[in-house]
Formats: C-alpha cells, structure tokens, sequence
C-alpha cells in the first residue's frame, strides 16, 4: 500500500511536471499546477483501491487510477488558449447570417 502511494505520488509528479512544461503559458503557477498533480494522484489511487475492494490483486489498476484522476484534476487547471482564427463565438452558438 505504500508504494502504491509513492508510485502515484511520483506518477502525479511526473504529470504535472510534464503538463507545466508543455502547456506553461495555459496553466496557473507552477507549484499549484505540482501540487494538484500529486495531490490528484493520491485521491485517484484511494478512489480506486476502494473501488476495487479490499485484496485486489493488480497495484497496475491503481496506479492507472491515479494517472487518470491526476489528469482529470490537471486538465480542470487548463485555461482556454487564443484561437488563432477567426472571431470568437460563445460555445454552442450558431453563426449569424447578416
């Protein structure tokens, strides 16, 4: 059960250390966006641990858990890049003919 947590722990790390790199100038600061990896990471693998039940036999589906929760909780970080063309519209609007 520990190293599931560390395992998580460091696969959020790694996320998150990925997604500031590559998409520094949509997130927040970096801390925030490090911590919330971790911290996501460590929430998926409980969730899934008490999903699956007591005496699962896979820490593979756990830490898969916890990549996928961590990811989640990134991409909520993420905030909406500049379009490159064209004005822009409200989402689910339609165009006006005029």
């Amino acid at each position: 059960m520990l190293l599931e947590a560390l395992g998580s722990a460091l696969l959020g790390l790694a996320l998150a250390a990925a997604a500031v790199r590559l998409l520094a100038r949509r997130l927040p600061a970096a801390r925030l966006v490090l911590a919330s990896g971790v911290l996501g990471a460590l929430f998926g693998a409980w969730l899934t641990g008490y999903a699956l039940g007591p005496g699962h036999a896979s820490p593979m589906a756990t830490l898969a858990g916890a990549v996928l929760v961590s990811a989640v909780v990134l991409s909520l970080l993420l905030r909406p890049g500049g379009s490159a063309g064209g004005p822009r519209r409200a989402p689910f609007s339609l165009p006006s003919r005029g």
